[in-house]
């Protein structure tokens, strides 16, 4: 009885020994990838001619410039910007939606590497207000989703290369 509780343990242990973490490094080289890929698409669908930094009135629930310099940080201005994409039911961007999940839970991969806890992003507190810019203004608000989230991604990649505290 005893050796076959043993022998099983050992078999166990040998499978599992062959079972090895993925490295930090090659999550931040994917995390980067990801980045480099959503830019490519929003250069892909952008419209030559278009103001880079368009200005509209009623569109500052959209994050701006401003640095983020941490991955709970990164990770609350990806959930805005999701929640916006998802909310404009634009065929032109539901993969870049898709892409901001897949980039956050490399971001929740990254903190968790470095033992950090992130809290649940939350999303736009006043949902109603973007519902009715959107109504108004589709096309500009994509612009200029679009055109910010651009500016962002460039800098988390620019963060990213600096490794980000919690």
């Amino acid at each position: 009885m005893r050796c076959g509780s043993l022998c099983r343990f050992l078999w166990l242990w040998s499978c599992l020994s062959y079972i090895e973490a993925v490295p930090i490094q090659k999550v931040q080289d994917d995390t980067k990838t990801l980045i480099r890929t959503i830019i490519a698409r929003i250069n892909d669908i952008s419209q030559p001619g278009v103001c880079s930094r368009p200005r509209v009135a009623g569109l500052d629930f959209i994050p701006g410039l401003q640095s983020v310099r941490t991955l709970s940080g990164m990770n609350q201005m990806l959930a805005i910007y999701q929640q916006i994409l998802t909310s404009l039911h634009s065929r032109s961007v539901v993969q870049i939606a898709n892409d901001l999940a897949n980039l956050r839970d490399l971001l929740h991969l990254l903190a968790s590497a470095k033992s950090c806890p992130l809290p649940r992003a939350r999303g736009l507190e006043n949902i109603k207000s973007l519902r009715d810019v959107l109504k108004a203004s589709v096309h500009s608000a994509e612009v200029v989703a679009l055109s910010r989230l651009r500016a962002a991604l460039q800098g988390m990649l620019r963060q990213l290369d600096r490794n980000p505290g919690c």
